[in-house]
């Protein structure tokens, strides 16, 4: 249950505090979750009238415990796969789960304005997305509507170097790991792009995690948590990093 406290600085109004699960609760919520949804125990919480009553009349912010970008594709569908309900989760969801501006921008406000103590970049199995990337990437692309290439080009990266880190592997069967490369790429244009992301991760308000989920199973992977620390650490240390972390006023 999310509890609230009050304090007050002088003559100010007091200040409602939000109280969110530690992350390291948060992620055991999703875990647990998941575990129930592939052994077809689900709970459906947060799911009735008295939910959606909730949902007219108090702020989200009270209820998500986590941020999710994941891919739009509809084999992904993030609240059953994680047995969660209304207001529970912040769902972010673009074509091959790619941070970009407009998902880093709902991103920060997940984090710092929804107050999620756990932010999920979750790929998955068979994405259509990375495969068609990776068909490029190895002269097999075809044409595309004008508006997909520059959606997808934040993925060439990640294919690349799963190809490099894996010169063994070739064709389509190099997809899995572009797909788990696509992941981490996620995680370092989201690090480099929000530096109040970084700051709420190195002050312990927030934890970043990448999975992978596989749509034959309905399975999450969860990748190690020790990559996102390297990646940070990468992060900071960039000369190319933005370090300007609000906008102008307008």
């Amino acid at each position: 249950m999310l509890l609230f406290q009050f304090g007050c600085s002088g003559g100010e109004e007091p200040v409602k505090k939000r109280v969110k699960p530690t992350p390291d609760s948060v992620l055991k919520m999703l875990k647990d979750g998941n575990g129930r949804f592939v052994a077809g125990e689900s709970t459906f919480p947060h799911q009735d009238a008295a939910r959606l009553a909730k949902a007219g009349s108090e702020d989200q912010g009270d209820h998500a415990y986590a941020t999710v970008i994941t891919c739009s594709d509809s084999r992904v569908p993030v609240e059953l796969v994680f047995d969660a309900g209304i207001m529970d989760l912040f769902v972010v969801r673009v074509a091959g789960n790619v941070c970009d501006t407009d998902e880093v921008g709902s991103i920060e406000y997940g984090l710092a304005h929804v107050d999620t103590p756990v932010m999920v970049v979750l790929g998955h199995t068979q994405c259509g997305a990375v495969t068609a990337v990776t068909h490029a990437v190895h002269g097999k692309g075809h044409k595309l509507e004008r508006n997909i290439p520059p959606l997808v080009d934040n993925i060439a990266p990640a294919v690349k170097r799963a190809i490099h880190n894996n010169p063994d592997v070739h064709g389509d069967a190099i997809i899995p790991y572009a797909i788990e490369e696509n992941v981490w790429q996620g995680v370092e244009d989201l690090f480099m792009k929000s530096p109040a992301t970084r700051k709420l991760v190195k002050r312990g308000k927030v934890n970043v995690v990448g999975a992978i989920y596989d749509v034959g199973t309905g399975d999450v992977k969860w990748l190690p948590t020790e990559k996102v620390d390297a990646i940070l650490t990468k992060v900071e240390a960039s000369p190319d990093k933005e370090t300007k972390a609000y906008a102008d006023a307008h």
